[in-house]
């Protein structure tokens, strides 16, 4: 982009100001040049000998006293300033050989000439100190000495073998144009040597590197010399090794190391190579990383070639960990943040297939959601991917539901790919329960799975993600069957969710087995779906999977506590069980021959005849064997089992009130009497089993059963009272029988003789009383008259009485009647519905207040003969003629009375 003809020998340096818009230049024609690159101004100066090194002034551009330094093989280094007159030349120093390198930063100028370094401090016009040159180092015109400056204050030296780093201190006063840096001048003390090392190799380049050090170099071979520069003409062997690039710390401590594979390395020397770098801010050094923009440039140059150097960034660091197959450090690096975004994209794709091809599935799988993270087309590609491979369940519990969603196939897919491995169905159920419904379609799953219902490959977590696919799908009744055979314990819920009472019909074995007690609730409130032979059918034919006989005591007892008749055909089977399963498979049908048709034989069966009375055989066991304090109230309220059957369970298994209450039942009172006596030992109860029983005999069998046991007798002459004459017992018992507390026994019989005697006759006082009582009543209710009236002459009497259109007299007359006449009739026959006013007859009214027209109620079939109407006539309709009434009564005394026709009472 720019030329310029500036010199007509080499050029030894270049320097550029702080803004990089003058450019100055050296040469061994022994002249400066200064050009500016963007406008037409150029500056030559003539110093007559060849000029090794030159630093414009960093503010060059900005100040108008354009200052430089420069020196040469005339070993003055000189200051130049422009000045009222023109440019001014001052020798800052000369007289210690050749100036080989100079660099200025700020109002520091520093310099190197054969005898060491100095600095000098141009805002104060003072030489602030002198770093003497390293021993043993090799003379300049062989190995140039090395300055760069770290920042304001540290300046960098690189001599020979030798490195240093010296730390300028400052100081800040006010001068007279305000605020700057003052170096105070103190001879060494105004510089401290912060850091100070030998290499084992001789230095052909520095710069700095953020806190660290950047050295080119140059390894000496076996033929150099005791400093390894025998001789400045490279040689024609060519056994150098290669330069290096090595960054390290202040104490020499190696950070990197890199050979550079240069042409023609053989045969060069240390001064062959040069290091330079491009202006940076230090300031945008922090953690071991530049800012954006901001990062060095290296530039090592040799004789053929020129190799750029820059810091390694996250991208250069990530791609070499990928080309040596660190694909977790890749990744981590990645994740930091040190690249671009789509940087762990790259990243991750390619580490997902390293761990494919390495058949790492589960691991690759687990990575997914770091590295496919949002996006729902990398997702999808992936587990298509997997399924491809065969490995889908591996990447089934990573799959998103949401942010993002997929489509409906990719979660189809996964599904089927856990239904078709029987190792996995756990997992199926797991995801099916945990995925939303509505980002899939069951139906494809179902269709997948039911193949396999019935075969080696079921198991029950697969049928639970079955039911789970059918509860989605609205399948509810194959759910239910599911779960039936799963035993789940919801199921219940299940059901009253769903209103799935017509389905539990072929389920009723499992329901009992998962919950008998709620099952049986359930069974009971709805037995107009499931009959109670249906019932008993399913759980007599469950063999041994269940304990049938419990489960069948629990279904017939509420069944017989809900409702006793709705289970009558199963009140044996109650009570006899032990008989049921050997008869059961042959209870129902009944082969009785083939009958033969287009020569096909048919089985030919009936319904046997005794299947009931069979049935009446089975069933009081359940109660004996599960429940036997319940027994006896069963036997008590049902009527439906067979006493000999129940009689012969109760002695089986010493049921002695239940065989006592049955020999009741089967008459056999003497036996049941014998048993209450020998067995139970109980007088108490044998005397109110007789009392129950109303038979005199049976009393007799009872004292005779009681006169060889004298505790006995003492019992019944207690418990006799009200029932028997105790002195009828005392009477036969024979002399000499010594019975226990004859003598309280005998006062306390007296005593209840005597309550028992007194409160009879206070009844009786009480009963005749009342009696009294009632016939007074009665005779009052029988004078009463009846008062026969229609609705419709109540409801006009009233309009007319409420219009005050009959005379107050005749009001309170009517209003009297209808006071005293509480007993009250209808105005019309109740045979031939006429009003009674119309018809000149007589009425006949019965105490129930059905009235009739004598003649209807004669001439009535239900009539045994003609008799005289006992009322008032149709002109006395409100009232009886009570003159004749004893007459009547005494003509009437031999012929039968008449009845009511409608509810067959006597008539008034």
């Amino acid at each position: 982009v720019k030329a310029f003809a500036a010199h007509s020998a080499a050029v030894n340096e270049l320097s550029f100001d702080k803004e990089g818009e003058y450019l100055g230049s050296c040469s061994d024609d022994g002249s400066v040049v200064i050009n500016s690159l963007f406008i037409d101004e150029k500056l030559k100066f003539e110093y007559h000998r060849p000029m090794k090194a030159i630093a414009l002034d960093p503010d060059y551009a900005r100040k108008s006293s354009r200052r430089f330094v420069a020196g040469g093989l005339a070993g003055h280094l000189y200051f130049n300033t422009k000045k009222w007159l023109g440019y001014k030349d001052q020798v800052l120093h000369s007289g210690e050989g050749p100036i080989h390198a100079v660099k200025w930063r700020t109002s520091l100028v520093a310099w190197a000439n054969n005898v060491g370094v100095k600095v000098y401090d141009a805002a104060n016009d003072q030489r602030i100190t002198f770093i003497e040159r390293p021993r043993c180092s090799p003379h300049p015109e062989v190995l140039l000495p090395h300055l760069v400056w770290q920042d304001d204050t540290l300046l960098v030296i690189g001599w020979g073998t030798s490195v240093k780093i010296a730390a300028i201190r400052t100081n800040l006063n006010n001068g007279a144009n305000g605020t700057y840096r003052h170096v105070t001048m103190s001879n060494m003390n105004q510089v401290d040597i912060v850091a100070s090392f030998q290499t084992s190799y001789f230095i052909s380049g520095i710069a700095p590197f953020g806190d660290a050090l950047v050295l080119l170099a140059y390894i000496p071979s076996e033929e150099d010399g005791e400093n390894g520069f025998s001789s400045t003409i490279p040689s024609r062997q060519g056994s150098a090794q290669r330069p290096e690039v090595r960054v390290v710390t202040w104490n020499n401590d190696e950070l990197a190391t890199d050979a550079l594979p240069v042409h023609g390395f053989e045969h060069y020397k240390a001064k062959d190579y040069s290091l330079a770098h491009s202006p940076f801010s230090g300031s945008s050094y922090a953690g071991g990383q530049w800012a954006a923009g901001d990062e060095p440039i290296y530039y090592i140059v040799s004789p053929k070639d020129v190799v750029i150097a820059k810091p390694r960034d996250a991208e250069d660091h990530i791609a070499w960990l990928l080309q040596r197959g660190r694909h977790e450090k890749a990744l981590a690096a990645a994740e930091a943040g040190q690249g671009r975004s789509e940087l762990l994209d790259e990243v991750g794709s390619k580490y997902l297939d390293h761990l494919i091809v390495e058949r790492k599935y589960t691991e690759a799988a687990s990575l997914c959601p770091k590295l496919l993270r949002g996006s729902a087309t990398a997702w999808e590609r992936w587990v298509f991917h997997f399924a491809h491979l065969r490995q889908l369940p591996a990447l089934v519990p990573y799959i998103p539901t949401e942010n993002p969603r997929l489509r409906d196939t990719a979660y189809e897919v996964a599904l089927v790919a856990l239904a078709t491995n029987p190792a996995f169905h756990t997992d199926l159920l797991s995801t099916v329960k945990s995925w939303p419904p509505v980002i899939y379609s069951a139906l494809p799953v179902i269709s997948a799975i039911e193949p396999q219902l019935n075969t080696s490959s079921m198991t029950d977590a697969l049928k639970e993600a079955l039911a789970e696919l059918y509860v989605i799908n609205g399948q509810y009744e194959k759910a239910f069957s599911l779960y039936a055979d799963l035993m789940k314990p919801d199921i219940f819920d299940f059901i009253e969710r769903h209103n799935l009472h017509d389905s539990i019909r072929e389920k009723v074995v499992q329901l009992m087995m998962l919950d008998c007690k709620h099952a049986v609730s359930l069974l009971i409130q709805n037995r107009d779906l499931i009959t109670p032979s249906e019932v008993v059918s399913q759980l007599l034919s469950s063999g041994n999977k269940c304990d049938s006989r419990y489960f069948l005591h629990l279904y017939l007892h509420s069944l017989f506590e809900v409702n006793p008749h709705a289970g009558k055909d199963y009140h044996d089977m109650q009570v006899c069980m032990r008989q049921l399963f050997r008869h059961f498979n042959s209870i129902y049908l009944n082969i009785v021959g083939f009958i033969y048709s287009d020569s096909v034989p048919l089985l030919c069966v009936k319904f046997n005849p005794n299947k009931e009375k069979e049935e009446e055989e089975r069933s009081v066991e359940l109660y004996a064997e599960y429940d036997p304090k319940v027994l006896l109230s069963f036997l008590r309220s049902s009527q439906h089992y067979t006493l000999e059957k129940a009689y012969e369970i109760c002695v089986r298994r010493d049921l002695l009130k239940e065989q006592v209450f049955i020999l009741g039942r089967m008459g056999n009172s003497k036996q049941a009497l014998a048993v209450i006596i020998n067995e139970l030992g109980d007088i108490e109860e044998a005397v109110e089993f007789v009392s129950m029983q109303h038979d005199d005999d049976l009393w007799e069998e009872l004292i005779q059963q009681c006169l060889h046991k004298p505790e006995m007798v003492g019992v019944l002459l207690e418990h006799t009272v009200g029932n028997l004459d105790p002195l009828y017992i005392v009477n036969i018992v024979p002399n000499g029988l010594e019975i226990p507390r004859l003598r309280d026994r005998l006062v306390k019989i007296i005593t209840d003789y005597r309550t028992e005697t007194s409160l009879r006759h206070g009844c009786n006082d009480i009963l005749k009383a009342d009696c009294v009582d009632l016939l007074v009543k009665y005779y009052k209710e029988a004078r009463r008259a009846v008062y026969l009236s229609n609705e419709e002459d109540d409801t006009r009497s009233k309009r007319d009485a409420s219009g005050a259109s009959l005379p107050i007299e005749k009001t309170s007359s009517m209003r009297n009647t209808v006071v005293k006449s509480k007993t009250r009739g209808g105005g019309r026959c109740c045979l031939c519905f006429d009003p009674f006013s119309i018809q000149n007859v007589s009425v006949t009214v019965f105490f129930c207040c059905h009235a009739y027209h004598t003649t209807c109620l004669t001439d009535s079939t239900y009539s045994n003969s003609n008799k005289k109407g006992a009322g008032p006539t149709s002109q006395e309709p409100y009232g009886y003629d009570n003159d004749d009434d004893e007459d009547e009564e005494d003509d009437q005394a031999g012929d039968p009375q008449m009845r009511c026709i409608l509810c067959t009472t006597a008539a008034s």
